[in-house]
């Protein structure tokens, strides 16, 4: 029995590790283009954490935090700030926002290495969903003080703007979708763990006392060049781009010549749909 329990131990931490290793990978060779295109953190987030606190925050932990968007948001909202994130190229992105309240720490989300008990709010920014719950929910309740908020807050794609630009958006990524199951390797290159179940997962880990969810909108603007780009800092489009892009390049050109017709040089205004599923510890 107790081979048995070892071999399942390893077998456990050899699937842990595959996980991190392929999607910590899946985000190399486009940190420029999402720093340039993505949301940041809005206002309206920060503004319920920091409600439900009670108080400014002391430090604010941000796992996954990408090129960094959702840390500096919080800049004069807390007096520290650290942005945890594994892939090479996304923490280079990030540290170059590096100030004397912002840091940025390259590491797991399971596995942070920042003190017990240190942060009053931690937060997962379009991110959650590239993380193992259980030992990422660990972590949280680990280095999160009691009295403290976890909050994963994710968009949804695409924002709003013109529909004929939703509609061909959501084309492409039902092509991207059908070639991830037409192609082991593809399929096989990440793992990703469902968004709608991050509420559950909150509520079945038994770590917070209160857990919610909060739908909001923010508006932010938009151009063809940006819409085209939100498209191309997605990883499911990249990993195709970079492996095969003979797979992808005819249905790539098509959806870019029909969003710059579609925007015709202008640039409007385009509502990001959000989701924020928190636990207060």
């Amino acid at each position: 029995m107790l081979i048995v329990y070892i071999l399942e131990v390893i077998y456990l931490n050899t699937s842990i590790k595959n996980a991190e290793m392929k999607n910590k990978d899946r985000f190399l060779g486009f940190a420029d283009v999402y720093d340039q295109v993505r949301p940041g953190m809005p206002e309206y987030p920060i503004e319920i954490i920091t409600k439900y606190l009670n108080k400014k925050a002391d430090v604010v932990v941000d796992l996954g935090c990408g090129s960094g968007l959702s840390t500096i948001a919080w800049k004069n909202h807390c007096n520290a700030v650290i942005g945890i994130e594994p892939s090479d190229d996304m923490f280079l992105a990030a540290n170059q926002k590096a100030d004397h309240t912002i840091s940025f720490k390259k590491s797991f989300a399971h596995e942070t290495g920042l003190s017990s008990d240190c942060a009053d709010a931690v937060i997962c920014s379009q991110s959650f969903h590239w993380m193992d719950p259980e030992l990422t929910l660990a972590e949280v309740n680990r280095i999160l003080k009691t009295g403290g908020v976890f909050a994963a807050v994710d968009y949804d794609w695409p924002p709003v703007c013109k529909w004929e630009a939703e509609a061909a958006h959501k084309q492409l990524f039902y092509k991207v979708s059908c070639l991830e199951e037409e192609h082991g390797d593809l399929k096989e290159s990440f793992i990703r763990w469902d968004k709608n179940k991050h509420l559950s997962n909150i509520i079945n880990s038994g770590y917070f006392r209160y857990q919610r969810e909060i739908v909001f909108a923010n508006r932010e603007l938009c151009d063809a060049k940006r819409f085209i780009g939100m498209a191309l800092s997605q990883s499911g489009l990249q990993s195709i781009i970079q492996h095969k892009p003979h797979l992808i390049k005819n249905a790539l050109d098509e959806y870019t010549e029909t969003i710059q017709c579609l925007f015709a040089g202008e640039t409007m205004e385009a509502d990001f749909c959000y989701r924020m599923r928190l636990g207060i510890k």
